[in-house]
C-alpha cells in the first residue's frame, strides 16, 4: 500500500496493463459462487480506473475476458456477459464525467450481441474523451492478436500493398489490436500468479512486471499506487547497461 505523496507524478506510465486475477478463490474464501466475486470486482475497477486516471496514465487495458475463458462452465461464462452488459451500462455515465474513452480489443464478434450493443455505444459515447483511455481485452489473446495481424499483413503482402522487405516491427506493430497505443511501461498481476497468461505478448516486450499477493476483488487506489512506486524505482534499460544509461 502506498501513498500519492510517494509516487513521482513526472515518471507516470503511459500505458498500465492489469490481469484481474483472484475473483474465484475470493469468493471461494468467503464460501460463495465465483459469480459472486467478478460481481465483487466492480469496486476493484472502479478504483484502480479513477486512481490511474488521476495519476494521469494516458492508457489502461484490463484483461477482462480471455480466449480460454470461454472454456469456463457455461454457467459462470452467461454469468460474466450478463455481469459485463450491467457494468459497461452502469459506469458509461462516468467515464463521461471524468472524460474517460472507452475502446476495445479482442475477438468482439464472439460475444453475445448484447455485450456487442452495450460496447459500441459505449465506445461511441465515451470517444471524445481525452483525459484517459480505458482498454477492455475481451475475447482476446496474445495469439490470437498475433495471429489476426499475421493473417491481415500476409493478405496485404499477397496483394502487392506490402512489400515483404519493407517488413519492420513497426509493420507488424501497426497490425495488431493495439496499434497507435504505446506498448504498456507496467504490467500488474494480482492474486501472486507469476505468468501473463497469453495478454499481449508481442507489447509487454519490454514491460516491468509487478505481481502481488491481493485478490482482485481486494485491489484498491493504494495497491495501484504501490505498483507505481516499484516501478519508478527500477532501472529501464531495454538491453544497456546501468553505464551507458547514465551518459545519456
Amino acid at each position: 500500500m502506498a501513498e500519492r505523496s510517494e509516487i513521482d507524478l513526472s515518471n507516470i506510465p503511459a500505458h498500465i496493463a492489469v490481469i484481474m486475477d483472484g475473483n474465484g478463490r475470493w469468493a471461494k474464501q468467503r464460501g460463495g459462487l465465483r459469480v459472486f466475486g467478478h460481481q465483487s470486482a466492480i469496486t476493484a475497477v472502479r478504483d484502480t480506473v479513477e486512481e490511474a486516471a488521476e495519476l494521469g496514465v494516458k492508457y489502461l487495458t484490463l484483461y477482462a475476458f480471455s480466449t480460454e475463458n470461454w472454456n469456463r462452465p457455461a454457467l459462470e461464462v452467461s454469468a460474466l456477459m450478463q455481469l459485463l452488459v450491467h457494468t459497461i451500462r452502469q459506469e458509461t455515465p462516468t467515464l463521461l464525467k471524468n472524460s474517460v474513452r472507452m475502446q476495445a480489443i479482442g475477438d468482439i464478434t464472439t460475444l453475445p450481441k448484447s455485450c456487442q450493443r452495450e460496447l459500441a455505444e459505449s465506445i461511441e459515447l465515451t470517444k471524445a474523451g481525452t483525459r484517459m483511455t480505458l482498454v477492455l481485452a475481451l475475447s482476446y489473446s496474445g495469439r490470437w492478436d498475433i495471429t489476426q495481424a499475421t493473417r491481415r499483413l500476409a493478405a496485404d503482402v499477397a496483394s502487392g500493398r506490402v512489400q515483404p522487405e519493407a517488413v519492420t516491427e513497426a509493420t507488424v506493430t501497426s497490425y495488431l489490436a493495439t496499434a497507435g497505443m504505446p506498448d504498456p511501461e507496467l504490467l500488474v498481476r494480482t492474486s501472486g500468479e507469476q505468468r501473463i497468461s497469453n495478454f499481449l505478448l508481442w507489447q509487454l516486450a519490454y514491460t516491468e512486471l509487478y505481481i502481488t499477493p491481493v485478490l482482485w476483488p481486494d485491489f484498491r487506489r493504494s495497491h495501484l499506487r504501490a505498483a507505481l512506486v516499484a516501478y519508478q524505482s527500477r532501472e529501464r534499460r531495454f538491453g544497456k547497461t546501468s553505464e551507458q544509461l547514465s551518459v545519456s
